[in-house]
């Protein structure tokens, strides 16, 4: 079977949306993101205002852009486990892989430019805001991908997938912000990485005792 390859419009369109996020990083990164406009962000690009407008429909998602790439991400790990692996078993593996080799995603880079970024998110109440509707659309994804393999149970089954999602989001959301703010205040990322893991480790198995039908 062939993998599908984005053609050259696709993939032209992918460069403007990264280099349209970057620039406006850069500027956020430099004056304060209420400080930087997005006429600015547009000439800082070379673009049009409303040739911006028809990539990032808001300010903030020229930020979240980062993001967009993991959305899908716990569905798709689900989605494309081994047949012998559970969903939370392969959401684990994922998640401690992650951490293996630092991804910003986890929390657990001590890179400046990923520090500065996260900085820059967290402190920006409007981002923060924003971001809770990015993981808003991660539960509904996983929640989709749940309901296909739990028990046929009616209504239920909605109610209990839609419950899993939201506590698997939320404990990846939790450890990934635990972890940034112990580098935060001046631990390194191999410091940190063992009580990373044990906690990781620690949070699965607790949503394991609770999360049965998905074990």
């Amino acid at each position: 079977m062939t993998s599908h390859q984005p053609g050259l419009r696709q993939r032209k369109r992918q460069r403007t949306y990264q280099t349209l996020s970057d620039t406006a990083i850069a500027l956020f990164l430099e004056k304060g993101f209420d400080q930087v406009s997005v006429a600015e962000v547009a000439a800082a690009a070379e673009v049009s205002k409303p040739t911006l407008f028809r990539y990032f429909p808001a300010k903030e998602d020229l930020v979240l852009h980062r993001f967009a790439d993991h959305e899908d991400e716990a569905s798709r790990e689900v989605r494309e486990r081994a047949a012998d692996e559970s969903p939370l078993a392969a959401l684990e593996r994922h998640f401690l892989a992650g951490l293996d080799r630092r991804d910003p995603v986890t929390g657990l880079s001590d890179d400046a430019g990923v520090l500065a970024f996260h900085q820059l998110l967290y402190a920006t109440p409007s981002l923060v805001a924003r971001l809770f509707e990015y993981t808003n659309r991660s539960e509904d994804a996983l929640a989709a991908t749940l309901r296909e393999l739990l028990p046929a149970r009616g209504q239920l089954a909605g109610v209990t997938a839609r419950l899993a999602a939201g506590q698997i989001i939320a404990t990846q959301r939790i450890l990934a912000l635990d972890n940034w703010r112990q580098i935060a205040d001046g631990g390194t990322a191999d410091e940190v990485h063992p009580r990373a893991v044990a906690a990781a480790r620690h949070a699965f198995g607790l949503l394991r005792s609770g999360l049965a039908d998905l074990r």
